[in-house]
């Protein structure tokens, strides 16, 4: 019998989801969606101190199981890590999010090889090698009625010229955009879908280091910056958390291969 239920649609309780970038900023907001709907969520970010208070104050304050896998996904070996980190907490993974990204800001004329490297280690070569190597997790418990899902996170710079003299992001984020495109196609038939969500503005340390404050995220003027937006406002936790879970849930079993913005009509206007 069909059921059209909120609960049925939209429930991701029961899942194991990793969510790579988790300590902060936009892979924050989504593993507390996930935390809040019942989800036992694994986070991971660079910084082994951050990772920890992240998931501690995430647990506390939205309740389940939140366990720091602190990694650096930008190379092969800090890839291996994390997916050995993973395997002792887990036999199989219901939900990837590859949400760890990196920017580098810098003049046209002065803009750095290692700005590139950096920015494409991260962004995209860690979101291939992660799925790539969480594959058998993520087809432990696949089927064709309940698929695993990967959500990758890519930006509305990867759709439209960005704003910022960050040469190398935009590039990265349009290659997520057809990576997700070509990995949906590979991975459908394995009962694993595969989308991404190219998000606008939202209050987090990477957006305020490209408007000037640095890395204070507290300090930045958010409205000023939503202003700017069709919407008027940047984006807050219920608008990324939301589209994960129904990429995550029965509601999107159906989506595949899909790039959906999440940006208050930016790209559109």
């Amino acid at each position: 019998m069909t059921d059209l239920t909120l609960n049925s649609l939209f429930s991701v309780e029961g899942k194991v989801a990793v969510v790579t970038g988790g300590s902060r900023g936009i892979g924050e907001m989504v593993a507390a969606g996930l935390l809040t709907n019942g989800a036992t969520v694994l986070i991971s970010s660079r910084k082994a101190e951050v990772c920890n208070a992240t998931a501690a104050r995430l647990a506390e304050t939205y309740g389940g199981t939140c366990i720091p896998l602190p990694a650096d996904v930008s190379d092969l070996a800090g890839v291996d890590a994390l997916v050995a980190a993973v395997r002792e907490h887990t036999d199989h993974v219901d939900i990837l999010v590859n949400n760890a990204g990196v920017s580098w800001g810098a003049p046209l004329e002065e803009f750095p090889e290692k700005g590139w490297d950096k920015v494409f280690d991260t962004n995209v070569k860690g979101v291939f090698f992660l799925t790539q190597r969480l594959l058998p997790l993520l087809e432990a418990r696949a089927s064709a009625e309940d698929p695993s899902r990967v959500v990758n996170i890519g930006s509305i710079d990867g759709i439209r010229t960005p704003v910022f003299d960050t040469h190398s992001y935009g590039p990265s984020k349009a290659a997520v955009h057809a990576l997700t495109r070509q990995m949906a196609a590979k991975l459908v038939k394995r009962h694993v879908l595969v989308n991404a969500i190219a998000p606008g503005p939202f209050p987090t340390w990477m957006l305020s280091t490209g408007v000037g404050t640095g890395g204070d995220v507290d300090g930045t003027d958010w409205e000023a910056v939503g202003a700017m937006t069709p919407r008027g406002r940047v984006g807050s936790p219920e608008d990324i958390a939301g589209l994960t879970i129904f990429l995550c849930s029965r509601a999107g079993a159906y989506t595949v291969g899909e790039v959906i913005t999440c940006d208050g009509g930016a790209v559109v206007s």
